[in-house]
């Protein structure tokens, strides 16, 4: 009998697809990628059409060995890599590295590790997709040019090993334009008014946000708007002036891609981007199942799309149907793919099998395994029923002039919420059948608050994949490595969900501003997706891209190289004297930021915490403000006297007092202000400055 080989990428895939295929077929991992370009050198040869010089990764020798011997034994094999360009890539250097050019080879793949997936596979075994290939190294090839380029010059301007990338370094870009836009805010004063109204027939008091006058819509912008509002509806009688019973639907959200399901998990679930990526792929390579063996749970995990198979779609349908009842099937067309091309060739993350649910499923899966399963599964599902339906009634209430406005809804129909909610509804008013215009109202109380306006929230996991997505940068593939490359290296930190960038992270940016403009620039960056999208679909060759590319970078490199070598990082000397030897003490950059180090090392060891003072005294206790750094690295700024004084500011602190209420100032970008928000004080900074 005929011997078929079939190489996947990992052991686990190995043992699940080995389950689907008879006796005559044997499974064996290649446990990822088997060659790539050296660690100890550019590896490309720009001088000559920047050909890559590939070669076995270190420890792989033995298991090619190995491959090489069962591929000499097989009459057949199969490339069973993942579905996309990465996974073509891997095929394509297995080839090259087992000289299987004469030897019966095919390319398959599958969205899902199910039977059916993998046996119609082999029936639709086709060649290996060298469009895909080149795209691939096209990205390879920008990817290792820019970090192998770029990094030295950081090690030499600022610290050794560090790292630039051409993703990497526009998300910091992105993190850094973020914070200084929190700096520079200036929060604006507002108010609101509330209106607590007995309604005939209504058991609660009803709120009512204050609108306006009749005529036009009003906004407080401080306390004496809302006191001459007040003072003129001082005794005034109210009265309903309009009732508006409407319907509305809330739709099913569609399935998750790879970008929306990081960010689902990383607000629902707390779990970071890496985490969520490498739980995903052990559910879609295969878990043991009791009474099935080891089943793939979940389709391929890395997908721009939302379309589902016309399988997938029915049979979700099917299970709603006898679970939930018809009337919770969807009518609407739901299986709409994506205006992207990259990946719409694979469907929206799914589960394979939709009668296993997650209750079936909790106790032979991890926690971890389980709640992430039970969001796609939970997800999915409810994008393939109807929407939900509300009653809402919205009411005026008019008196002396002014208005206010109170809204409520009441749920009319489950529908898609029955399975899947991951918004918390906000507290409605609760309206009566009863309520018409000619219902009594009597005030029972006002409520006014003082506000002031939020900066921009910091990027969390969630929010920053959205963002890179949303600007085109990077593919689904990139989002959790990008993200673990910037906190790996200290450029950002995570404190409760929030990203902030570290001083170190900064100090990078800043030369990757100035030195590699178009690296950084996030049209630059998106417009090179679409290049290497171009390339896949065989309009243009990678070494197009490539050489295109990299005169304009080797000038940027050159001129940065000629420019930045004047700027000398020395030892800056302090006057704090080291009580072991007495010489004065200098900064030092360690991996943490800096720190004070004798200049007598390695005769004299002694280091101490480095204290930067800014130059302004401390408004508790008059000494001197310093920079300091929490357990993680970010930044803030306190008094030098920390064991006795609590003072601390996020933002720093401006050697002025502010002169409508006395209190110290900060810096906010190119402005002034009063730490204390509710004063308002702000002011330019002096042009010198």
């Amino acid at each position: 009998m005929a011997k078929n080989l079939v190489i996947v990428e990992s052991p686990a895939k190995a043992k699940t697809i080995k389950k689907f295929l008879g006796n005559n077929y044997e499974v064996i991992a290649s446990n990822g990628h088997v060659r790539d370009l050296p660690k100890s050198s550019l590896g490309i040869d720009v001088n000559n059409g920047f050909e890559p010089k590939y070669i076995t990764i270190r420890g792989k020798g033995d298991l090619l060995a190995m491959l090489r011997k069962e591929t000499k034994k097989a009459d057949k094999i199969f490339l069973a890599t993942d579905p996309d360009r990465e996974g073509e890539a891997i095929s394509w250097h297995l080839v090259q590295a087992l000289k299987l050019e004469n030897k019966k080879y095919s390319r398959i793949s599958f969205n899902e590790i199910t039977k059916n997936a993998v046996k119609n596979s082999i029936k639709n075994a086709r060649s290996i997709d060298t469009n895909l290939v080149d795209s691939q190294q096209a990205r390879r090839m920008l990817d290792r040019l820019v970090g192998y380029e770029i990094s030295p010059i950081l090690w030499e301007k600022v610290k050794r090993g560090l790292s630039a990338g051409r993703v990497q370094s526009v998300a910091l870009r992105i993190i850094c334009d973020r914070e200084e836009e929190i700096n520079a805010f200036e929060p604006q004063e507002y108010w609101s008014l509330d209106g607590l109204f007995n309604i005939e027939g209504i058991k609660k008091p009803v709120r009512a946000k204050f609108y306006g006058t009749v005529n036009e819509k009003l906004a407080l912008a401080g306390e004496e708007d809302v006191k001459k509002v007040l003072k003129e509806l001082d005794g005034a009688d109210f009265a309903i002036t309009d009732v508006k019973i409407s319907e509305r639907s809330k739709k099913a959200p569609v399935p998750f891609t790879t970008s929306t399901l990081q960010q689902e998990a990383s607000k629902t679930l707390n779990f970071a981007t890496a985490k969520t990526m490498r739980i995903a792929q052990q559910l879609y390579e295969g878990v043991d199942i009791k009474g099935k063996g080891t089943i793939g749970l979940i389709s391929y995990l890395r997908t721009d799309s939302t379309r589902v198979s016309d399988e997938a779609d029915a049979a979700a349908k099917e299970y709603i149907k006898d679970n939930f009842g018809e009337n919770f099937v969807t009518n609407e067309d739901v299986n709409k793919g994506t205006n992207k091309k990259i990946q719409d060739a694979h469907e929206a993350i799914r589960p394979t099998y939709f009668d296993l649910s997650p209750t079936v499923l909790k106790e032979q899966l991890t926690r971890d395994q389980f709640r992430l399963y039970q969001l796609i599964w939970k997800r999915f599902i409810a994008s393939r029923m109807k929407a939900a339906t509300y009653e809402t009634t919205s009411v005026k209430i008019d008196g002396n002039g002014y208005r206010f406005t109170a809204a409520g809804s009441k749920l009319k129909f489950e529908g898609f919420m029955s399975v899947y909610n991951s918004e918390e509804e906000e507290q409605q008013n609760i309206f009566g059948s009863n309520l018409t215009m000619n219902s009594k109202v009597k005030l029972d109380k006002m409520e006014n608050q003082q506000h002031f306006t939020q900066p921009p929230a910091h990027f969390t996991e969630a929010s920053l994949v959205k963002a890179l997505e949303e600007l085109g940068i990077g593919r689904p593939s990139t989002y959790a490595p990008t993200i673990t490359t910037l906190l790996g290296r200290r450029y950002i930190i995570k404190e409760n969900k929030n990203i902030y960038v570290t001083e170190l992270g900064e100090s990078v940016n800043v030369i990757m501003k100035s030195a590699f403009t178009s690296i950084v620039d996030v049209t630059f960056t998106a417009n090179f997706e679409t290049l290497l999208d171009a390339v896949e679909t065989g309009d243009i060759s990678w070494k197009t891209v490539v050489s295109n590319f990299y005169p304009d970078f080797k000038e940027a490199l050159d001129n940065a190289r000629d420019t930045l070598e004047k700027v000398k990082i020395e030892d800056e000397v302090t006057d704090v004297v080291c009580e072991q030897c007495g010489a004065n003490m200098v900064i030092k950059y360690g991996p943490h930021g800096k720190f004070l180090a004798c200049p007598s090392f390695p005769d004299c060891r002694n280091t101490k915490p480095y204290l930067e003072k800014i130059g302004v005294s401390c408004p508790k206790c008059g000494k001197d403000i310093v920079v300091k750094k929490t357990k993680k690295g970010r930044r803030f700024f306190g008094c030098e006297d920390f064991t006795n004084c609590d003072f601390m500011s996020w933002q720093k602190p401006y050697d002025m007092k502010c002169p409508d209420c006395g209190n110290i100032c900060i810096e906010r970008g190119n402005k002034i202000a009063c730490i204390e928000p509710k004063c308002g004080f702000s002011c330019s900074k002096p042009k010198s400055e």
